[in-house]
């Protein structure tokens, strides 16, 4: 089955270049009105010009398509609320939302400025919540919706120099876990991509053979199937390369100590036990972990 956006209505954000250009302009190839949404900053997230979503504009009005260009700041609500109001005006609606802008302030925590820690958590964090809660109430009236955070393996495993970055991007996946849960009454589906992809934020932080070999167009494959009509939700999907795989946070069996057992040094010496990730379990949301952790409990007080 061909996978169209006919009728829909979709915001990126970023959208100007790298990975938001090329999910915006596949969107549009597939039938979607767009709103190219760009502060025109830096990697960095200085300066700002909607220059580079009116190029985007014009490339997909070039070949048939239909889409506006935003240059607000994701990091100011009320201009994400005036670009959504922007959207419905236009279109009538907001079917899609791609949560894609995004800056880099790497440096390891001893030497980083914290204007430098809270810019980054506010344009990935913030930023997507912003966008997120301007199209929310849109979208639980319609009963559709289709959201897209986009995480990083930093943010889920881990990288040296970025923990601003990495910080951000793993409570986005909370929020996706959150807001699958509140959003799935009114068919509100939402889904995490971790990227990786050859654009101006990663130029200068992989091999240049790596970097040939990622396209943007290897991921927007990903993205789009993930705020598809039939897509799933609560997934967090790698993307990069061609190579896809999806991850999830999973949690082992608990372990119980009667309180004359309890110690930290119990806890030491039964450490690989407590660790077994052959016992490994994902769960539906955090009552379910709540009550493994309780039903352990209460059949140790049985014994």
């Amino acid at each position: 089955m061909t996978i169209r956006f006919d009728g829909r209505v979709a915001i990126v954000t970023g959208a100007g270049n790298g990975l938001g250009r090329v999910h915006a302009l596949e969107l549009a190839r597939r039938g979607a009105k767009v709103v190219i949404n760009d502060f025109g900053g830096s990697r960095d997230g200085k300066g700002g010009s909607s220059e580079a979503a009116k190029k985007v504009v014009e490339e997909i009005r070039a070949a048939g398509g239909t889409a506006i260009a935003n240059g607000a700041n994701v990091c100011d609500f009320e201009q994400v609320q005036a670009m959504v109001a922007q959207a419905k005006a236009e279109f009538g609606r907001v079917d899609v939302l791609i949560n894609n802008a995004g800056i880099l302030r790497d440096k390891t925590l001893s030497k980083m400025e914290m204007a430098d820690f809270r810019a980054v958590v506010d344009v990935h964090l913030m930023g997507s919540a912003y966008c997120t809660k301007a199209v929310w109430e849109l979208m639980r009236e319609q009963n559709y919706g289709r959201i897209l955070m986009t995480t990083s393996a930093s943010g889920l495993f881990g990288n040296f120099g970025q923990s601003n970055y990495g910080a951000a991007k793993m409570a986005l996946v909370g929020l996706m876990h959150m807001l699958t849960i509140e959003g799935a009454k009114n068919n509100i589906r939402v889904n995490t991509i971790a990227p990786i992809g050859a654009t101006r934020m990663t130029e200068d932080v992989m091999p240049p053979e790596m970097f040939a070999a990622l396209k943007p167009e290897q991921v927007t494959p990903a993205a789009l199937f993930l705020v598809s009509e039939n897509a799933p939700s609560k997934v967090t999907m790698s993307a990069g390369g061609g190579a896809y795989s999806v991850c999830r946070i999973v949690d082992t069996a608990p372990v119980h100590f009667a309180d004359s057992e309890l110690s930290p040094e119990a806890l030491a010496a039964n450490f690989e036990r407590i660790a077994d990730w052959n016992t490994a379990r994902a769960y539906d949301d955090s009552n379910q972990q709540v009550s493994a952790l309780m039903q352990a409990v209460m059949a140790g007080i049985r014994k």
